[in-house]
């Protein structure tokens, strides 16, 4: 009993008390400053994120390499990890939009979600042919450090008893179904979020015949969480921002 009042005494605080404001490394690739219109090869980039005229990065398709900035001295990413919106067209990042602007307008929200999601919110994650970096991300969500279900959000091992459902990967043609019979066991009302690079645009799998992305056809998106993998704190932020 002493030697783990000890551990516990010299371990400290392990949790993240304030998730909202927690400090990121400066190491962290989060939300890209472009600085100017500067024409950029457009092949540096190994997901086709980048474009011209003017130039702009779509980091619903960005897996944050930094390969951009060794080439183009008008793109730096910032630790800013807040990246989540309600939007695909706001993940097109423009030069001159800051963090904090993009944060401001990222979230439309109907007020039947957070009066419905907003004290408890039941999520079913499906990896639909992912490498297992989000996944993995997810899961550090749920551990000491991040806790995510001290905010009453927490993964579930059931559809039937999810409020919604946590996409990660390209979908691939072999977990199509799979997702789909997922999606159809949530009962209603439910929310979809599409968490990382693949999950958003395919990823560097866009372009593969092996995928069938026509769930994301079929069914409304709520949120899009980029990353490549996602971070604790991007997932964590985002969800809260959507329910809060």
């Amino acid at each position: 009993m002493l030697d783990t009042l000890k551990l516990r005494i010299y371990q400290g605080q392990q949790f993240i008390k304030d998730i909202r404001n927690a400090e990121m490394r400066e190491q962290f690739r989060g939300f890209p400053i472009i600085t100017s219109n500067e024409i950029v090869d457009e092949n540096i980039c190994p997901t086709g994120a980048i474009s011209n005229n003017p130039l702009k990065i779509d980091i619903g398709k960005c897996t944050f390499c930094g390969a951009c900035t060794k080439e183009c001295n008008s793109i730096k990413f910032s630790n800013y990890y807040k990246l989540g919106t309600t939007n695909r067209d706001k993940l097109i990042i423009k030069e001159g939009l800051s963090a904090e602007e993009y944060n401001k307008t990222a979230f439309e929200v109907e007020k039947e979600i957070k009066k419905i999601f907003g004290r408890s919110l039941k999520l079913r994650q499906v990896s639909a042919g992912g490498c297992n970096g989000c996944e993995m991300e997810l899961n550090a969500c749920s551990n000491v450090n991040f806790d995510m279900g001290r905010f009453g959000i927490d993964f579930v091992a059931s559809p039937r008893h999810a409020d919604g459902i946590v996409i990660t990967g390209p979908i691939s043609e072999n977990m199509a179904y799979a997702l789909e019979d997922c999606y159809k066991s949530t009962p209603n009302p439910k929310i979809v979020i599409l968490c990382g690079a693949c999950a958003i645009s395919g990823g560097i799998f866009q372009n593969s015949t092996k995928l069938n992305r026509e769930f994301l056809e079929k069914y409304h998106i709520d949120l899009y969480i980029p990353g490549c993998p996602v971070h604790p704190l991007t997932f964590i932020n985002a969800i809260l921002d959507f329910i809060s």
